[in-house]
């Protein structure tokens, strides 16, 4: 056998080679020993363990040896002792060598890889050739040089092209090969963090403390790394910090790279001499904002970033960086808000980025070729993920809320001066003039997102009769002129609530509005494209556009506002709203509600004078909504109906709590949008349901008092002192007519009508005229109105219809065409106007006849309802009514079959009462007699016979 034979089976056979970490190891520290003693150079750094000298003897012989040595020589147990420290200091060395190379993947030992063991050591490894060469010779990594190794590393450019094979094991590895060859520094680094938390959980006693310095030594060199980013050319090594946190919370478990962050930014906060914790963190934020603005709603990506922020909202530190950071350079500005990283998360939204620019929008593409069902699921599909995104909004809000006392001013100062400085887009011109609109203030997006987080942190206290409610302070809104220190300390934030002029309300600019005339919009484009289509017209393509364009944003609009999660939320706080004005309105400012009870106790020291009207102007708006575009979410809130008519009945019809009568006007049309409603719907459409809101209404404890209050506030808005008062109290009363049938059919809303107008009859001659006495004057006063204005307009109608029909506007000039056509179109929108009104006018008269007739057929009325009846019949049935026959009744509204059949009906109600009454019908009948039996036989001849057999 050679020589080499023999020592490979003496060093297999030598019990020392068991502490190396593998035979190749013992065999390379043995070939090394002679050379070494020789030398008296430091021990090779290759071995992992003590070895036994480099012979060809076997393992007995070499016992012998060491015996034999003992006895030969005096002090032989301290020189072996010497050896053998020497030989654990060894074994120590290497086996950190091992360590630091599995740890950071980096090498100085550039030997064959044949000559190493595979055992513990990394399969491929970044060499240090430049350091290899300035150590000298020294091929192995301990505690002295691993930070200048490490530091040497970061900075390659290359790292790739300096790997190398570990073992002689050549296969390919590129998952060694990635790990070892990692360009940037953040994620290598977090690499090294996991392997040497690894390693502390692996290594023995002796080594922990070695692989707790690695550990630090990352975390350290990050702590470097973000602190001189400047000298890691090619590297931006804050978009690595963020794509590291981003990549971790798109896995499932984060909490390592979070352990690592944190490690990092006490480093950070501990050592701010080169920069500070806010220099290094916020051109993060700048990236995020950045990359944010460009995701979509929809986009599974940008909740991973929403996470992201959230881990910022909810460390101490980076919070409080970041809502300094959002303040804006000129707070009185709006859209600066917008501009800022929390502005930029909150204009995400199904709206249109651009207003008016549909090219490039992501939903509802082509609304006119997809069915009623693809749009149903676009629009869910769309509120799923908004409940995703306002859930993460609302918790990043609730966790800078709660980070710390300076991080809650700063946030609430911030959301205070955004919506003072944004308060404009509630004035008329600023939906009027769009192109300045979106130059000053932030988009219907950010305030809808905002809203809608905003709306679930005030879940807590929206339970009407939470005892929270009773801690609202309405003198808030009148406090003025405070520092910035008074602020942080009374803990006010909203500005400008001071100049609001309470019992005034804001013009109503809401989204409501907006979709409405969008609505309406809409259908006289597909008017006229269909007329343009049936012509063959070649403007009906354009035509088609124009309508899918706006069909876009309206269906996207309709789904941003139309969340359910959303509605139920701002439903609770609307609720809640009105049942702590209620509390306010009977006067309790004591901690326990209190039950509504009438009549309602007499206002001392109130507190409503503090209150801005537009509380309840957005209570309205809201509801309103809710009628036009989510019916729904009225059905499932019992509850709070019954608490938004506690409010309706306090405030409506009460001027001393409420003195501005235009909302309380608007309050009628809240009422309109709550009660029921059993309209025909069109075929094939499912009936809403409205099982909860009969329940709630029917029920009502206060259902007497609700009726008198809308009676009330039908008188009250005839004199508003509004210079527009005439043509508005028709518009404010639209809504108070079906509300009034609709409690005429109910019995404990009608005995309290009846109990009004009994009372009327029996005080007719009171100083203070009784209410539904001024009530009924009224309302004959509009029923002869708006039936003569309807008359007028029907019989302009029908000219300008019989001088298109004969084409005398063919030769017009085009200038005097399109103003009669303006004229023909603005007459149809009059006529038809105040042919709905004078329908609801005279039927409301019918309905009431029916059990109310002692106060009609008083002397004191009588004449004046007769009279009125005459000339309408006159116009209807009588010599002028081949006037009105425009060319189609129902473009108009205009129903003469019902008017005259509701006229009869109150013939047939107050004639069955007294004969003085009859005495003026049948006047009216031989004044006209022929005529009407000739033109009305359907509708008044039962009437007429009936009349003459009692009157003859």
């Amino acid at each position: 056998m050679t020589d080499q034979g023999n020592n490979n089976q003496n060093i297999s056979c030598n019990p020392f080679a068991a502490l190396f970490s593998s035979l190749a190891d013992a065999k390379q520290f043995a070939s090394g020993q002679k050379p070494q003693q020789l030398s008296a150079e430091p021990p090779c750094h290759s071995v992992s363990c003590i070895t036994v000298e480099d012979s060809g003897e076997s393992q007995s012989e070499s016992e012998n040896s060491v015996s034999d040595s003992v006895d030969d020589n005096d002090d032989s147990v301290a020189e072996i002792s010497r050896s053998f420290r020497s030989r654990q200091e060894l074994c120590e060395q290497l086996n950190v060598n091992h360590m630091i190379q599995r740890i950071f993947l980096i090498t100085l030992d550039n030997s064959d890889p044949s000559l190493r063991g595979g055992n513990g050591i990394p399969p491929r490894c970044v060499y240090l050739e430049e350091m290899a060469a300035d150590l000298d010779g020294q091929d192995w990594l301990d505690m002295d040089n691993i930070e200048q190794a490490l530091f040497n590393r970061l900075l390659l450019l290359e790292p790739g092209n300096h790997l190398i094979y570990m073992t002689s094991c050549s296969a390919v590895n590129l998952s060694a090969d990635r790990d070892a060859g990692q360009k940037c520094a953040i994620p290598y680094l977090f690499a090294c963090y996991q392997r040497a938390k690894e390693e502390v959980t692996k290594v023995p006693e002796k080594l922990l403390s070695f692989a707790v310095r690695c550990k630090n030594l990352t975390v350290s060199n990050t702590r470097t790394v973000l602190l001189t980013p400047e000298i890691y050319i090619s590297q931006n090594i804050y978009e690595q910090l963020l794509d590291l946190l981003l990549e971790s919370f798109s896995g499932a478990q984060p909490e390592e790279v979070v352990e690592f962050v944190e490690e990092v930014i006490s480093g950070l906060l501990s050592d701010q001499e080169v920069r500070t914790f806010e220099e290094v963190i916020v051109p993060v934020f700048d990236i995020f904002q950045g990359r944010i603005k460009d995701l979509d709603l929809c986009q599974p990506l940008l909740y991973s970033y929403l996470d992201v922020l959230l881990y910022f909202s909810h460390h101490k530190d980076i919070a409080k960086v970041l809502v300094e950071h959002i303040q804006p350079k000129d707070p009185a500005n709006g859209l600066q808000y917008q501009k800022s990283l929390l502005g930029a998360v909150l204009s995400i939204s199904c709206l249109l980025k651009t207003p008016g620019v549909v090219e490039g929008h992501g939903y509802f593409l082509n609304p006119s070729r997809s069915s009623a069902q693809e749009t149903k699921v676009q629009e869910a599909n769309i509120h799923q993920f908004m409940g995703q995104f306002h859930d993460k909004l609302h918790q990043i809000l609730k966790n800078l809320l709660q980070r710390s006392g300076e991080t809650r001013h700063l946030l609430l100062s911030w959301l205070g001066s955004c919506l003072q400085a944004n308060a404009g887009r509630a004035k008329i011109w600023a939906n009027q003039m769009p192109e300045i609109f979106f130059q000053m203030y932030a988009s219907d997006a950010f305030f809808l997102n905002l809203g809608a987080a905003l709306l679930k942190l005030c879940q807590p206290f929206c339970r009407p009769r939470s005892p929270k409610l009773l801690t609202f302070n309405p003198t808030y809104c009148a406090l003025k002129d405070l520092s910035e220190e008074e602020r942080r300390n009374r803990n006010v934030h909203a500005r400008g609530l001071d100049k609001e002029t309470c019992l005034i309300p804001v013009p109503p600019q809401s989204h409501r509005y907006q979709m409405v005339k969008m609505n309406q919009s809409l259908h006289r484009l597909q008017v006229t494209w269909q007329e343009a289509q049936r012509a063959g017209n070649p403007m009906s393509e354009q035509l088609l556009e124009q309508f899918e364009r706006l069909m876009i944003v309206y269906l996207s609009t309709k789904a941003a506002t139309t969340q359910p999660a959303m509605l139920q939320c701002c439903l609770n706080l609307q609720a809640s709203t009105g049942a702590l004005l209620v509390q306010l309105g009977m006067g309790n400012q004591g901690p326990e509600h209190v039950a509504l009870s009438f009549p309602l106790p007499t206002l001392q020291n109130t507190v409503l004078c503090y209150v801005p009207e537009f509380f309840a102007e957005n209570l309205g708006d809201f509801f309103i909504f809710l009628r036009r575009f989510a019916d729904d979410v009225l059905e499932t809130s019992a509850e709070s109906l019954e608490q938004i008519l506690n409010f309706i009945t306090v405030f409506m019809g009460n001027v001393e709590r409420m003195k501005n009568p235009h909302l309380r006007a608007k309050l009628a049309e809240v009422l309109e949008a709550v009660m029921p409603h059993m309209e025909p719907v069109a075929p094939g459409a499912v009936q809403p349901i409205v099982f909860q809101r009969e329940r709630v209404f029917c029920s009502y404890r206060h259902a007497p008092q609700l009726a008198e209050a809308l009676i009330a506030v039908f008188v009250d808005i005839e004199f508003t002192g509004d210079p527009h008062q005439f043509e508005q109290k028709f518009n404010y009363r639209r809504p108070m007519y079906p509300i009034l049938k609709y409690m005429w059919g109910k019995e404990n809303y009608r005995e309290s009508i009846k109990h009004l107008a009994h009372y009327a009859s029996e005080n007719l001659e009171a100083m203070n005229a009784p209410l539904f006495l001024r009530f009924l004057n009224l309302l004959m006063n509009d029923a002869i109105f708006l039936l003569d204005e309807a008359i007028q307009y029907l019989s302009k109608i029908k000219v300008l219809q019989l001088e298109r029909d004969r084409g005398e506007w063919e030769g017009l000039a085009p200038d005097a065409r399109r103003e009669k056509e303006s004229s023909l179109q603005m007459f149809g929108q009059l006529g038809r106007f105040h042919n709905i009104m004078s329908n609801e006018t005279i039927g409301t008269l019918a309905f009431l006849t029916s059990e109310i007739k002692g106060i009609f057929v008083h002397p004191f009325l009588a004449e004046r309802i007769i009279s009125m009846l005459n000339y309408f019949l006159q116009h209807l049935v009588g010599p002028k009514m081949g006037a009105l026959k425009v060319k189609d009744f129902s473009e108009f509204d205009f129903k003469p079959q019902q008017l005259v059949s509701d006229i009869c009906t109150i013939y047939l109600n107050l004639g069955y009462v007294v004969n003085t009454f009859l005495c003026g019908i049948v006047t009216n009948i031989k004044k006209h007699c022929k005529t009407l039996l000739a033109v009305s036989f359907k509708y008044f001849l039962p009437s007429i016979i009936y009349f003459i057999s009692l009157f003859y």
